[in-house]
């Protein structure tokens, strides 16, 4: 009862008449929580003590150095663009000291240095890494000492990927920051093709594809002027097909093709036509008729080829027989009393055969041979 009374009075709690005692339970209850008998100090002076122990410890975090840049700590940017990273500072009143900048490439192996690539210090900037890399960096304001000490990179290319940290000292306040860089290649503007027949009730497949891009890439089909596509149709969205099961004049039309990732997008138009099938009979016959007369045509030529080719034949042939003829040489001119006596032997010597001849003839039925002039040989 002794420590009942103890909290009654340490609470201030004055019967009242028109109040409710607090019964011993709920006495207990409250002294679990306040514990007011370990301190013997009253709720209100308590309560007191803590706000102004905080508002002390706030004071002395805000008078030390502190860097006030905010945002993502994780930046995915594209390749070719211009970025800044932010470190911008706010200094303490006790920081009287020497005011040291320092942005490094925070490696990834913990057993290894991190790269310092760009410092101020004594009133004076200096360049520490690799001249490759330092092409466009800079700080982004001519004087970082004026509360600015943000890094500017004219050009990211996929050598900027990494860890980078700003470091601001002026002793004694000394505060840090790390950002990290993805460097990313946008995606090259994609190709749209058609894989199949536009035959209606066809199966037809529509492509798109990016020959460069940082994964991943995403493919999403839409429909221009035609309303939404149907969900019968089904599109794979890291392969970029759109695949049409049953093709039908209603589904013809422009479609786009959009590819993209976290740092761009490009896309593509194809347009899809509808044909509709053609009568097969029809087509079958006008084959066949067309083999046909494409034979005849082929037999047309080779008769002519023949004809012709014999006809110049037997016009060779009787010119050849007409240079033999032509070739024969003529009879040498002879004096007169010589031609007389060998005419008159030559004319005996004919009679005497003749009449062999014919009396041969006459006897055996024998035809003697003859010229022809013609074919150019002995008949």
């Amino acid at each position: 009862m002794a420590s009942v009374a103890f909290v009654k009075q340490s609470l201030n709690i004055e019967p009242r008449r028109e109040r409710t005692v607090p019964s011993e339970r709920d006495l207990h209850r409250s002294l679990k929580m306040t514990r007011v008998p370990t301190t013997g100090l009253r709720p209100s002076a308590f309560f007191i003590l803590l706000c102004a122990g905080d508002l002390f410890f706030r004071a002395d975090v805000t008078l030390a150095m502190k860097i006030t840049s905010n945002g993502p700590q994780t930046l995915q940017l594209a390749q070719g663009a211009q970025t800044t990273l932010g470190c911008t500072y706010t200094p303490g009143p006790e920081d009287v000291g020497e005011l040291d900048i320092e942005w490094t490439l925070v490696s990834p192996d913990t057993t290894q240095k991190d790269k310092v690539l760009l410092s101020y210090s004594g009133g004076s900037k200096y360049f520490h890494g690799d001249p490759e890399l330092m092409k466009g960096v800079d700080f982004a304001m001519s004087d970082p000492s004026q509360g600015d000490a943000s890094l500017s990179i004219a050009e990211l290319t996929a050598a900027h990927t990494g860890t980078y940290q700003c470091k601001v000292k002026k002793a004694p306040g000394l505060d840090m920051r790390k950002i990290t860089l993805q460097i990313l290649e946008r995606p090259s503007v994609p190709k749209c093709w058609v894989e199949g027949d536009e035959d209606v009730g066809t199966s037809v497949s529509l492509r798109c594809r990016s020959d460069r891009g940082s994964a991943p890439i995403r493919y999403v089909w839409t429909r221009e002027g035609g309303g939404p596509i149907p969900p019968s149709i089904t599109q794979d969205a890291f392969q970029g097909e759109l695949l049409i099961a049953n093709h039908s004049v209603d589904l013809a039309g422009i479609y786009a093709c959009e590819v993209s990732n976290a740092v761009g997008k490009e896309r593509c138009r194809i347009n899809l036509r509808a044909v509709r099938p053609h009568n097969r009979a029809g087509v079958i016959a006008g084959v066949v008729c067309g083999c046909l007369l494409l034979i005849a045509i082929i037999l047309i030529i080779l008769l002519l080829l023949f004809f012709r080719c014999r006809q110049q034949r037997r016009r060779y042939e009787k010119e050849f027989s007409n240079e033999i003829r032509e070739d024969v040489p003529a009879p040498e001119s002879q004096p007169t009393s010589r031609v007389s006596s060998r005419h008159s032997r030559r004319a005996y010597s004919q009679m005497s055969q003749t009449d062999h001849h014919q009396a041969a003839s006459t006897s055996t039925g024998y035809t003697l041979p003859k010229f022809d002039n013609k074919y150019g040989y002995i008949v």
